[in-house]
């Protein structure tokens, strides 16, 4: 698309804020929106985190907490998209599918596929206990279905190439029929930030779709960023991905990112979309529509 989309990832899950500029409470992620939109996102991906005071690293699946946190920043950004995330290790989906019910974002974030989650440290130990983050068909079908039933649209997040191959089996199994491509490039065990790699995944994925690209780490991802926008993607960064802005400095939050990626659409001849041109381009129902008849509009 000519104009490009920018996305905020507003908070993540499990950095400290006693730590890192990571925003917890509803009033905190409504700041931190206004930031970023100010700079140019126009869509934000919520992590819900606890509210209880020294809690705030540790996520929540609270509708109420989904709520007030939808509620603040819609208030702070007018027309703003909002894209929650769904992410949850085990069967249990239950958190997540009262959340997207509560709230009706829309866009949620649908993790495509099983990755062994690793990371470790030059002495050889592991820096957390190996894990797996499970997304089954089974599992990734049920997501789907709620979002279907709440008229939100799914972002297949895919850590890894056949992953990305496999959401155009979705398609074709008919669980889905709407395509979105992120392609999540950073996590250790999961796709490097590699725009020779970036180029190749833009081809594998099903033609005519839309996609952007979720880049973590540190100031390496800024190059990735620009060959993003350079082939035509949306673009997303936020303290979720990475705390440094090109050069190395540490960002203060998430406009000083924001305003970095913008500079990243530009250099590359591409004006930045606003709100309501985003809706235009992604197919999504005007603002003030927003949870009005939302599974006749996911019927139809």
């Amino acid at each position: 698309m000519d104009k490009a989309i920018l996305t905020c990832a507003l908070t993540g899950v499990l950095t400290d804020p006693a730590q890192h500029p990571v925003p917890v409470t509803a009033a905190e992620m409504a700041a931190a929106a206004r930031e970023a939109f100010d700079a140019g996102a126009s869509i934000m991906h919520v992590h819900l985190r606890q509210q209880t005071p020294g809690m705030g690293r540790f996520p929540s699946w609270d509708p109420d907490v989904a709520a007030e946190i939808d509620d603040a920043i819609r208030a702070a950004c007018p027309g703003v998209i909002i894209n929650l995330t769904t992410g949850v290790v085990g069967k249990d989906i239950s958190g997540p599918v009262a959340c997207i019910r509560r709230v009706r974002p829309e866009i949620a974030a649908c993790n495509a596929g099983s990755l062994n989650y690793l990371k470790i440290k030059d002495n050889g130990q592991w820096a957390w206990p190996p894990m797996l983050f499970d997304n089954t068909v089974d599992k990734v079908k049920s997501m789907i279905d709620v979002m279907h039933e709440t008229g939100t649209r799914p972002e297949f997040e895919c850590f890894d190439v056949g992953i990305v191959r496999s959401v155009g089996m979705f398609r074709k199994a008919g669980m889905t029929d709407h395509l979105e491509y992120n392609f999540v490039m950073g996590v250790a065990s999961g796709m490097p930030v590699d725009a020779e790699l970036l180029a190749l995944l833009v081809k594998y994925r099903e033609p005519g779709t839309v996609w952007q690209t979720t880049l973590i780490g540190r100031e390496e991802i800024w190059r990735v960023h620009q060959a993003t926008a350079d082939l035509g993607g949306m673009l997303r960064t936020g303290v979720e991905d990475t705390f440094y802005l090109p050069g190395g400095a540490r960002t203060t939050g998430n406009g000083q990112l924001i305003e970095a990626l913008a500079k990243c659409a530009r250099h590359a001849g591409r004006e930045v979309a606003s709100p309501q041109e985003a809706r235009t381009l992604l197919g999504l129902k005007d603002a003030s529509q927003h949870g009005v008849n939302a599974p006749q509009a996911a019927a139809a």
